[in-house]
């Protein structure tokens, strides 16, 4: 039950972050088709505990202004890399073993690396990520980082 009036919540409060709108009659729309819109993912069985984690939602509060500031810094390299004239790129792919063990965890970490400037993660799985670099620091320096670290902690295995 608790899920389900946490997806609720957050469906509602979505809905009002992007409609603007706070007429009586636009609320109680909004929050019928919240409503509903659970309602209908509880009983197809897709609004599971992995599909909305509530219990990780203080975790990604603090991971995510850390990959916006990642995010931010590795774009201002790749554009100090696209500005140079000598154009110093070393493209390069890596292979490590990442150390989440929730398909959550997994699957936020390669997004993670695929978000940040200059790295894209290629292949992932629960055994071994292989990620592109656009430089060799870049791709080698996914291996053992503080990002998978981080994306450790969130997914709460640690």
């Amino acid at each position: 039950m608790i899920p389900t009036l946490s997806l609720v919540a957050s469906l509602f409060v979505f809905w009002l972050l992007l409609s603007g709108y706070f007429q009586a009659f636009l609320i109680s729309a909004g929050l019928g088709s919240a409503i509903a819109v659970a309602l209908f993912a509880r009983r197809m069985d897709v609004a599971d505990r992995e599909g909305h984690p509530i219990d990780r939602g203080f975790r990604a509060l603090a991971y995510w202004p850390w990959l916006v500031l990642e995010i931010i810094k590795s774009g201002w390299a790749v554009t100090r890399i696209i500005l140079d004239p000598r154009l110093p790129v070393s493209p390069t792919l890596v292979r490590f073993r990442p150390s989440q063990r929730t398909a959550v965890g997994l699957v936020t970490h390669a997004n993670s690396i695929t978000l940040t400037p200059g790295t894209l993660t290629v292949e992932a799985s629960e055994k071994e990520f292989l990620v592109h670099g656009l430089t060799r620091d870049g791709a080698e320096g996914c291996v053992d980082s503080e990002m998978d670290r981080r994306v450790t902690h969130f997914e709460g295995t640690t």
